[in-house]
């Protein structure tokens, strides 16, 4: 099949996509976007929202309409690496056996992990990063695709171990969940309070999603999107001659290099799933909000003037 004809079934297999994950999830369908986008694209995403928005039932669902093995980890103060990543053990005939830890499936529900501490949050951060986990001097692969979705939980700060700066910028994403309009969480209530179970058919394999991420790649970006990209990331530096006034004045760090890799990923799906075969300026601008969310950082002043992430990054288009 040539490329062409590969993005048109692609296309056709994302709306088919949608249309299963939306027999449970209501509504939320940007959200729902944005992570199939980074699926799509090999990232990975952190989910920012409080409690009781089905962040865990829609990453379920997404993982059973894709034909994947989900697994889930609620983060918690006491977590170790080896409950992440597995530990050996002695067996009846005195032998060492590894038992896989819940970190080896294709999808990753990483349940507040700001909940946990920097030792366990690196473990999970290396199988992000390579693809491999190593235990008790033993490299392990992990069975790709890999997709890890963490979550935050931003009400609650009371014993909380905030990720890194160099931790968040692994993430492709940084998405917001919203509370639902009344007319959805109406939907959402008639649709949960009753007997009815809804199937999810998978609609992919791992190795169609692998391909699919391989095709991705292969979409041929213009030297003046890529360009437009690096030049938008460049000027979330404070310190760039080409910093907007807002920049200058609210923030205390940009982005770095990753950003502008992770821009022109997610405009390549943005596109494809658009049926466009070459992203343009346009498809940088959409995914631009979810890439550099979490990577800029606001000074003291931003915070007591109310300026938020989205202005800034408006004032970079």
């Amino acid at each position: 099949m040539s490329d062409v004809a590969a993005i048109e079934d692609f296309v056709k297999k994302f709306k088919e996509l949608k249309t299963e994950i939306a027999k449970v999830i209501v509504g939320q369908d940007e959200v729902v976007t944005q992570i199939l986008i980074s699926i799509f694209s090999g990232g990975h995403s952190l989910l920012i929202g409080v409690p009781g928005l089905a962040k865990t039932l829609m990453v379920n669902t997404i993982a059973q309409a894709l034909g994947l093995d989900f697994k889930r980890i609620q983060f918690t103060p006491d977590l170790m690496p080896s409950d992440i990543l597995g530990s050996e053990i002695l067996d009846e005939d005195r032998h060492f056996k590894f038992i896989k830890g819940p970190i080896f499936a294709n999808i990753i529900l990483a349940d507040e992990i700001n909940r946990t501490p920097p030792k366990t949050q690196a473990a999970l951060l290396e199988a992000m990063q390579e693809r491999a986990v190593t235990v008790a001097g033993h490299h392990y692969k992990l069975e790709l695709p890999y997709f890890v979705l963490a979550t935050q939980n931003p009400i609650e700060q009371e014993g909380t171990y905030p990720l890194p700066e160099a931790q968040l910028d692994r993430f492709m994403f940084a998405i917001n969940l919203e509370y639902p309009s009344y007319e959805e969480e109406v939907q959402v209530v008639k649709a949960t309070t009753n007997d009815e179970k809804v199937t999810i058919n998978a609609l992919f394999s791992s190795n169609q999603i692998v391909d699919f991420q391989h095709l991705i790649r292969r979409i041929p970006v213009a030297d003046n999107v890529i360009e437009y990209a690096v030049s938008m990331v460049g000027k979330t530096r404070p310190n760039s001659k080409e910093a907007p006034e807002l920049v200058k004045t609210y923030l205390d760090w940009g982005a770095g290099p990753r950003a502008s890799q992770n821009l022109i990923l997610a405009a390549k799906t943005h596109a494809a799933i658009h049926g466009k075969f070459s992203p343009d300026i346009e498809n940088v601008q959409a995914v631009a909000q979810s890439t550099l969310r979490h990577r800029i950082i606001k000074n003291y002043k931003a915070e007591a003037e109310g300026i938020s992430e989205a202005q800034i990054i408006e004032s970079l288009f």
